[in-house]
């Protein structure tokens, strides 16, 4: 996303996995593959927390400030340039539960 700034980074999963509609989480798949591939934890911001609403589908990976060092950061783009590689290997999920309000805390998703 840009322009870069705030105390967070958005990846635009849509963007980067083009080939996941929209319906089949591109957000959480990339996220998950973030978490795979180097431990790092992100959220998704799109269709699983806010449905047909959703107009974007952003991983956001919060930098709080004077925590992180540079090294940190270095390691985080390095998994994310491996993840890169490999992104047409990433399928999208399906919601096989949801619960009536703030879906996205308790849902339980399946690999397509």
């Amino acid at each position: 996303m840009q322009p870069p700034g705030g105390h967070a980074v958005y990846l635009d999963a849509q963007a980067f996995l083009p080939h996941i509609p929209a319906e089949h989480f591109p957000a959480v798949a990339l996220a998950g593959e973030l978490y795979l591939e180097g431990g790092i934890r992100s959220v998704e911001i799109g269709t699983l927390m806010f449905g047909a609403a959703a107009k974007m589908n952003l991983v956001r990976l919060a930098f709080p400030r004077r925590v992180y060092t540079q090294s940190h950061v270095d390691y985080v783009v390095e998994v994310i340039l491996e993840v890169w590689k490999k992104r047409q290997s990433i399928r999208g999920l399906k919601l096989v539960y949801e619960a009536p309000f703030l879906r996205h805390f308790t849902a339980r998703l399946q690999p397509l």
